[in-house]
């Protein structure tokens, strides 16, 4: 059984920091891509960032959303099969739900979301 396990989310201000983390089990991790995706209330799931998969090399080519550009992380360790979402700068409109996915030959999976509210 695939899973996907976010953690990492809460509140935090305006400026602050917070790294998610997406603990996978129940598939090779080291040859899926994986991203992460955020959905806010009365929008669309958008795309956050993305790595590809390297094997069982940590690492990847790297992707990201234009408003997270320059704010955010993603990068993975293949040994903890888990991928890390680093974000710095928090802005109150990245406040929504988090989403983890796995991705290899368009067969994805999905984890059940962790909560982002950057407020003072």
């Amino acid at each position: 059984q695939v899973q996907l396990v976010e953690s990492g989310g809460g509140l935090v201000q305006p400026g602050g920091s917070l790294r998610l983390s997406c603990a996978a089990s129940g598939i090779m991790f080291g040859i899926y891509d994986m991203g992460w995706y955020r959905q806010a209330p009365g929008k669309q799931r958008e795309l956050v960032a993305t790595i590809t998969s390297n094997g069982i090399i940590s690492g990847g080519t790297t992707t990201y959303g234009d408003s997270v550009k320059g704010r955010f992380t993603i990068f993975r360790d293949n040994a903890k099969n888990t991928v890390y979402l680093q974000m710095n700068s928090l802005k109150p409109e990245d406040t929504a739900v988090y989403y983890c996915n796995a991705n290899r030959n368009s067969r994805g999976y999905w984890g059940q979301g962790t909560q982002v509210t950057v407020s003072s």
